[in-house]
């Protein structure tokens, strides 16, 4: 019996040896892209339309989406949990527009203070460009729109419009510059009665098409106002910062020297150190035979680039040169798309590319990687064009890409627009991002925090696109290395910036509690105290929602903690329950041989002979 048991410790052992490197092998870290195609999954037949906006409609802590159609119809998709999981269920049909009008944007939010979504739509003539833009608010009420209640200004814009807090109540205004006025105007429609201001009391000589952008540029957690302007006929850079509650002017800055045509600016934590980095995507040429991306950090007028390399294989790519403006197609900008893809902390970016003989355009994935020459080493980090995705490349004729997780999960996935759907529209592809390495996230969304419980009409406040919030956390990774990261909410809304009504950070694969999470939002005009709260030990992995209620008093603001587990843990919870399953069987063998030689040594005492019994 000794050596049965010291028989079964040994296999025991050997067990454990097998097992060791199988769990190893499936709950590693494991770091390839691979992107699903699941368009059929989210849209089945109505998979066409221009993706113009997100934003949860009906107050269901799900996503919903935005889309154009015909170019004058708005068709809301409402997120659902079955198959197709987004469904047309409610629409602004043309026929409430003028019938040469064009739907140029889309932005939702809540206008009047009610804490119900509305919709504005900003429309101009067929035959014309967006510089005689027209703004319509639809009104929301109990999760619909009431299309005979719509509010339309009574001026027009030059271009698409900001919309921002521009005096710090939570109630999205309406910025930019009229036909009427030289200096910018902001439109106030609390309780939907039109009050019109002078936004600077300065005249702004404001780009076409402009790149404006509210978010916090220096760190203080109170919004700031960028804009982009002309300068003798070269595009230039306002930073208006927030100060006391007051925008104050400081140093303009002007485009790289030597760029022909000048995309979208962009605001991201490149480097991860808490600031807003500057990012702007250019053509040296005119044709774009040559493209780069530049990065400013903030406060400095020098320009890094960050990409410079769009060669793959034998083939030169670049960016795609502006378009002339006409109502068939959608022509935007060159606009970069930013999103965390891998989880890592560093931002990445979705990019349309065609390459110089214009035989074909694409969506191309930018992956923020650590610098590798001498040019970008003051930044310490660059971009790097990921030319080997086939689901990618597979769809040709792109026009647009953006990040969205598309399963809450915190898995930002992907969107794509291109050439060539049904009915003559875009057509819409979904892609699942199936990243399966062991990375951690946190997702915030911040409300207005106009109500918490007791909302008008009985509402839930959850509904809202809120421009203007300021998150940034700080942690320590598995090194023990300080490692923070930062993120601005909403804070672009024209041409089609397709930004997301939450913000999702990376944490890399550190599974360590949040040290520290900040949450900032606008203050009022003449407020000098900066509204700002910090929560600690954050579990990894959750979704937050921040309700700032009520808004002068942080201390009072209150969290809804969502967790989504990581895949890791599913997967050592099958590998664990497969370990014990397999030692069972290896017990239930080693037992049942120890029974069979049990009952064999009891055979053969029973044949044995018995000397005593003589």
């Amino acid at each position: 019996m000794q050596m049965l048991v010291a028989s079964t410790a040994k296999k025991m052992w050997i067990t454990c040896f097998v097992i060791f490197p199988f769990v190893i092998y499936f709950v590693g870290p494991q770091s390839a892209l691979a992107l699903q195609d699941v368009t059929a999954d989210l849209f089945g037949s109505e998979y066409y339309g221009t993706v113009a906006a997100f934003g949860d409609f009906n107050s269901d802590k799900q996503t919903d989406m935005f889309i154009i159609r015909e170019h004058s119809e708005l068709v809301i998709f409402l997120a659902d949990v079955k198959v197709p999981y987004f469904k047309p269920k409610v629409n602004i049909h043309k026929d409430v527009f003028p019938s040469d009008a064009v739907i140029s944007s889309v932005v939702p939010g809540d206008y009047d203070g009610d804490s119900q979504m509305d919709v504005l739509i900003t429309t101009h003539p067929r035959s014309k460009d967006s510089r005689q833009t027209t703004v319509h608010v639809f009104w929301g009420n109990n999760q619909t729109l009431d299309a005979s209640a719509r509010t339309e200004l009574n001026k027009t814009f030059v271009d698409e419009p900001l919309v921002m807090d521009f005096n710090g109540d939570m109630i999205q205004d309406i910025f930019g510059v009229t036909s009427k006025d030289s200096s910018p105007q902001v439109c106030y429609l609390k309780g939907r009665i039109l009050v019109w201001q002078s936004a600077l009391g300065s005249e702004v000589s404001m780009r076409i098409p402009h790149s404006n952008a509210f978010i916090d540029l220096n760190k203080d957690f109170t919004a700031d106002l960028f804009l982009t302007t002309v300068d003798s006929g070269n595009t230039a850079f306002e930073t208006w910062i927030n100060k006391d509650g007051n925008f104050t002017k400081t140093i303009p800055a002007k485009a790289p020297d030597n760029v022909k045509i000048v995309g979208q600016s962009a605001f991201l934590d490149f480097d991860g150190d808490g600031y807003q980095d500057h990012l702007l995507p250019v053509c040296v040429d005119d044709a774009c035979q040559k493209s780069a991306i530049y990065l400013a950090r903030p406060g400095e007028g020098e320009w890094t680039p960050v990409l410079t390399d769009f060669q793959w294989r034998d083939t030169l790519w670049g960016f795609v040169p502006p378009q002339p403006p006409s109502a068939g197609e959608l022509h935007t900008p060159i606009t970069l798309h930013l999103g965390d893809y891998n989880l890592d902390g560093f931002p990445d970016a979705l990019a349309i590319l065609r390459n110089t003989t214009g035989s074909n355009q694409q969506a191309f994935l930018l992956e923020n990687v650590p610098c590798a020459n001498a040019s970008c080493r003051g930044v310490g980090r660059a971009f790097s064009v990921l030319w080997d995705l086939s689901d990618l490349a597979s769809i040709h004729g792109a026009v647009a890409a953006t990040f969205f997780d598309i399963y809450e999960d915190g898995i930002l996935d992907m969107i794509v627009l291109s050439r060539g759907g049904p009915k003559g529209e875009l057509a819409i592809h979904a892609l699942k991002n199936n990243f399966e390495a062991d990375a951690y996230f946190v997702k915030v969304i911040v409300l207005s925090g106009l109500c918490f419980n007791e909302c008008p009409g009985n509402v839930k406040p959850f509904g809202v696109n809120q421009p203007g919030p300021y998150i940034m956390y700080t942690t320590l990774d598995s090194n023990g290395h300080l490692k923070n990261s930062s993120a601005g909410q909403l804070s672009q809304t024209a041409h089609f910036s397709l930004q997301l009504p939450y913000t999702v950070l990376g944490l890399g694969r550190s599974a360590n509690f949040l040290d520290h999470l900040y949450v900032g939002i606008p203050r009022p005009p003449g407020t000098k105290e900066i509204r700002k709260q910090e929560w600690t030990a954050i579990i990894p992995n959750s979704q937050l929602i921040v309700i700032p209620y009520p808004l002068d008093d942080p201390r009072s603001w209150s969290t809804k903690l969502y967790l989504t587990p990581s895949n890791i843990v599913l997967l050592t919870a099958i590998v664990l329950i497969g370990v014990c399953v397999f030692i069972l069987v290896i017990i239930g063998i080693l037992h049942w041989q120890e029974k069979k030689a049990d009952d064999r040594e009891k055979r053969q005492e029973a044949h044995r002979f018995h000397f005593d019994a003589m």
